[in-house]
């Protein structure tokens, strides 16, 4: 049968491709992270002020993790004082519409937190 299409190996490639992207975006945290930096560059307090409850030793892992992925770029200024940013790269920037959309689905399908 010529121009058949194997549904399954999509499947299959979009299964891995999913669970690749989960692997990152799924830790908690990370999402809001890089949510945080959608507006531009931003330093170590201020995303810790911004994604708030996340502690300062999960931040750091999540920053370097994200970083580790290419979703982040790191940026020291030699000072003094030192002074260290973030920001997102191009492929961090690619995931702000779909964190977006993320959201809006959430608000619409999701119930509220009761906090």
């Amino acid at each position: 049968m010529t121009g058949a299409v194997n549904h399954a190996g999509d499947c299959d490639r979009a299964d891995a491709a999913l669970a690749r992207a989960f692997g990152v975006l799924g830790k908690r945290w990370s999402a809001l992270v890089l949510g945080s930096l959608r507006n531009g560059p931003a330093g170590f307090r201020e995303l810790s002020r911004a994604v708030e409850g996340v502690s300062d030793s999960v931040l750091s892992d999540r920053l370097s993790e994200l970083t580790e992925v290419g979703l982040v770029a790191r940026t020291v200024e030699p000072g003094p004082p030192v002074a260290v940013s973030y920001q997102l790269t191009p492929g961090g920037q690619a995931l702000v519409p779909v964190l977006t959309e993320i959201s809006r689905w959430a608000t619409n399908h999701l119930p509220a937190d009761k906090s």
